[in-house]
C-alpha cells in the first residue's frame, strides 16, 4: 500500500515538474519582453502572482494554452525583445497596433511559427532587408501599414507561401511591385505609397483602392500604362505627343473639378454649420451623421475610427436615429454610436464591420449594408422587427438597426473570440481539438433548426452560412451571424456574394430552396473537419479543384489514401469514428442530387447523436449506406493536415 502511494507522488511530481514549470517559463519570458518596453503601465498586472497568466493584459490564450501577444492602443514604446519572444515556443500572433515603437523593423523572421504579424500605425521606419521574412512559411496575416518604411517591398514577402492578408498601405514604399506567388488575398492594400510602375498581371483583379495613392502606377485595375516611342537619338525614350496632349487635357479637366468640388465643398459646410446653428438655437436636437468614412475599405485595420454613414445620409436621414428591438437592452443613441471609438474587424461584399465601444452602453459589433437600396422603408422595419424577437442561444442577437435610403446599419451583440474563420485560417490563430469542434457543429445545427422552425415561409431561413458568420463567445459557443437577411438584401448582390446562391442546383440555374442552406452546413462540416478555405464562397465552380466537397469524396473514392483532417484536432486517437461519421454527414450534405442531399431535419439530428469520444462499437453502421459507392469502411485509416 505504501509503495503505491510512493508511486502515486512520484507520477505527480513528474507531472508538476513536466507541466508547471512551462507555465511559469512563459510568464519569466514575458516579464523579460516587458522590461524592454516603455511606457508599458497598462501592462502593470503582469506578474501578479494572483492572477492567471491567461488573464494578463495583452496575453492571448485558448484553453489555458498561450498563444499569442495583443498590446494594442497601450502607449507603448522602446525596444521589441525579438530574442525573448523566441522562448515562447507556441507564439503564434503577435499585435502592437496604434503604439509608439520607432526605428527599423525588428528581426521578426527569427519568430518562424509566427502566424500574424501585427504593426499597424506606430512610428517604424526605413528599409525592410529583402530578406525580412526568410523562413516565415506559416505567415499569414502582415499588417505594417501606417508606418514610415521605405524603399522597395521586401521580395522575401511577396513569396510567403500562405500569405493571405497584406497591408502595407500609408507608408513610403517605392519601385515596382513585386511578383506576389499568390492572387488569392482576402485583404491586400498598398495604397498611399510611393510604388511606380506597372501594376502585376496577377494583381489585375484587385480593387483600385488598393493601388491609390501611388502617382506612378499604371495598369489594371487603374489607367494603362502610357505607350512609349524610342527616341532615335537613343536618348530616353519619350511620351507620344498624342499622350502628351492627353495628359494635358486630363491636367485641366481636373484642376476644373478640383476647384468645383472645392467651392461645393465649401458650400455645403456653411450650409451644415448654417443648420446646426440654427437647430442649435431654436432647441432641436441635431440629426444631421457627419462623414467620416475610412480610407479603404478594402484594407482590415484594427485601429481605432470614427463610426461612419455615407455623407448622401447627412442630408437626409429618415429619422435620424437607431431603432431598438429589444426591450430589455440599454439604450444609447445614434450619436453615442457615432462617436463611440470602433475598431474594423472586416470588409466584405456586403460592407465594412466594426467593433464599437459605445461609452453609455456595451460593447457591440455594427455592420453597414450598402446593398439594400431597394427595401422600402415599411418593409425593412417589418423584418427587422421579426429578426429582433428571435431568441435562441446559437443565435447572435440583433440589438437594434438604423434605416436610410441609401445604407442601413445593423447592430449585434459582441462575440469575444471572433469567427469561425479567424480560427480555422490562422487570422487569430488558434488550435481548436475535437471537443471544441463538436460543440460548435452542434451549435451550428441547433440555431439553423431554429431558424428553418420560426420562418418556414422562407425559401432560405440563413442564406448565407459560412465559417466567417459563425461567431464565438468567450465559452466557444457558436452564433449564427448575418441571417434571415435575403429578404432584404438586392436580388443581384445576393446571387452574386450569398453563399447559398453558390449551391450546386443555383450554378445549374434553379431556385435555391432550403436544401441550398443545407450545402453550406455541409461544406461548413467539411472546412470544420479539413482545415481548407473552401474555394466555394469565392466563385461558381463545378470541377473537383473548385469545390471542397468534390475533392473529400476524390480521396474517399481513393480509400483514404490522400490528406483529409486537419491535424490540430488534438486527442484525435479517441474521436476518429465520431470524426468520420461527422465527415460522412458533411459529404451527404454536399451531395449535388438534391433527392440524395439530407434534408435540415435529417442532418441536424445526426449531428446531435455524435460524442467527443467513440463508443466500443464504433456506432457507425447507421450512415454506412450513405457512401456504399465509396470505398469508406470502419478501419480506415485517418490523415492529417495542416
Amino acid at each position: 500500500m505504501v509503495h503505491k502511494r510512493e508511486h502515486c507522488l512520484l507520477m505527480l511530481f513528474m507531472f508538476a515538474t513536466c507541466f508547471l514549470p512551462s507555465l511559469g517559463d512563459n510568464a519569466q519570458v514575458l516579464l523579460n519582453f516587458r522590461s524592454s518596453l516603455s511606457n508599458a503601465d497598462a501592462l502593470n498586472n503582469w506578474g501578479n502572482e494572483a492572477i492567471n497568466l491567461c488573464s494578463w493584459t495583452g496575453i492571448l490564450c485558448v484553453n489555458l494554452t498561450f498563444h499569442g501577444l495583443r498590446l494594442e492602443n497601450m502607449g507603448l514604446s522602446g525596444t521589441i525583445n525579438v530574442d525573448a519572444l523566441l522562448e515562447l515556443s507556441t507564439l503564434n500572433t503577435f499585435s502592437v497596433i496604434n503604439n509608439s515603437f520607432e526605428g527599423p523593423m525588428p528581426a521578426f523572421n527569427k519568430l518562424v511559427k509566427l502566424r500574424a504579424l501585427f504593426l499597424t500605425n506606430n512610428k517604424f521606419s526605413g528599409e525592410i532587408p529583402n530578406g525580412a521574412f526568410e523562413g516565415m512559411k506559416r505567415l499569414k496575416r502582415v499588417f505594417l501599414a501606417e508606418n514610415g518604411f521605405t524603399g522597395p517591398i521586401p521580395i522575401s514577402l511577396a513569396i510567403l507561401p500562405k500569405l493571405v492578408d497584406v497591408d502595407l498601405h500609408g507608408n513610403s514604399f517605392d519601385g515596382n511591385i513585386p511578383e506576389f506567388h499568390r492572387s488569392d488575398f482576402r485583404v491586400f492594400n498598398l495604397s498611399n505609397n510611393r510604388l511606380e510602375g506597372p501594376i502585376p498581371e496577377s494583381l489585375s483583379n484587385k480593387d483600385p483602392s488598393s493601388f491609390v495613392g501611388n502617382q506612378g502606377l499604371c495598369g489594371k485595375p487603374l489607367s494603362p500604362c502610357p505607350s512609349i516611342t524610342p527616341s532615335p537619338s537613343g536618348q530616353r525614350p519619350n511620351l507620344t505627343h498624342t499622350n502628351q496632349d492627353e495628359e494635358h487635357k486630363k491636367k485641366r479637366l481636373l484642376l476644373t473639378a478640383i476647384v468645383v468640388v472645392g467651392v461645393i465643398v465649401m458650400a455645403s459646410v456653411v450650409a451644415l454649420l448654417f443648420i446646426r446653428y440654427r437647430r442649435r438655437k431654436s432647441g432641436q436636437p441635431v440629426s444631421v451623421v457627419e462623414e467620416a468614412q475610412p480610407q479603404n475599405t478594402n484594407s482590415v485595420s484594427s485601429g481605432s475610427k470614427s463610426m461612419v454613414l455615407a455623407s448622401s445620409e447627412s442630408k437626409k436621414s429618415e429619422d435620424g436615429s437607431l431603432n431598438f428591438v429589444r426591450k430589455e437592452r440599454e439604450v444609447f443613441d445614434l450619436q453615442d454610436l457615432l462617436r463611440a471609438s470602433a475598431e474594423v474587424l472586416g470588409s466584405g461584399s456586403f460592407g465594412s464591420t466594426y467593433k464599437a465601444m459605445v461609452l453609455s452602453g456595451p460593447v457591440v459589433v455594427v455592420k453597414r449594408f450598402k446593398n439594400m437600396n431597394n427595401v422600402g422603408k415599411r418593409d425593412f422595419f417589418e423584418h427587422m422587427k421579426r429578426l429582433g424577437r428571435l431568441t435562441h442561444p446559437n443565435l447572435l442577437p440583433l440589438v437594434a438597426f438604423y434605416y436610410g435610403k441609401q445604407e442601413k446599419l445593423l447592430v449585434n451583440d459582441f462575440a469575444e473570440n471572433g469567427s469561425l474563420a479567424c480560427h480555422l485560417h490562422g487570422m487569430v490563430y488558434c488550435e481548436l481539438d475535437w471537443g471544441t469542434r463538436l460543440k460548435i457543429i452542434k451549435g451550428v445545427g441547433r440555431g439553423l433548426a431554429y431558424l428553418y422552425k420560426e420562418f418556414p415561409d422562407k425559401d432560405l431561413p440563413h442564406g448565407h452560412l459560412k465559417s466567417s458568420n459563425v461567431v464565438l463567445d468567450n465559452s466557444f459557443e457558436p452564433r449564427l451571424a448575418e441571417y434571415g437577411l435575403v429578404a432584404v438584401v438586392d436580388k443581384s448582390h445576393a446571387q452574386q456574394f450569398m453563399v447559398a446562391y453558390k449551391s450546386p442546383e443555383v450554378s445549374q440555374n434553379e431556385r435555391p430552396s432550403e436544401k441550398s442552406d443545407v450545402w453550406c452546413l455541409g461544406i461548413l462540416i467539411l472546412e470544420l473537419l479539413t482545415g481548407k478555405f473552401p474555394a466555394n464562397y469565392l466563385r461558381h465552380g463545378k470541377g473537383a479543384s473548385e469545390d471542397l466537397g468534390e475533392w473529400v469524396k476524390s480521396i474517399a473514392r481513393e480509400g483514404w489514401s490522400g490528406e483529409v483532417f486537419d491535424k490540430d484536432i488534438m486527442g484525435r486517437r479517441s474521436g476518429e469514428g465520431e470524426m468520420l461519421k461527422l465527415l460522412r454527414i458533411g459529404m451527404a450534405c454536399c451531395e449535388w442530387d438534391l433527392e440524395n442531399r439530407l434534408g435540415w431535419k435529417e442532418a441536424v439530428a445526426k449531428i446531435e447523436e455524435l460524442k467527443e469520444r467513440d463508443s466500443v462499437d464504433d456506432g457507425s453502421e447507421g450512415i454506412d449506406h450513405l457512401y456504399s459507392s465509396t470505398s469508406i469502411s470502419q478501419d480506415d485509416t485517418l490523415s492529417f493536415v495542416r
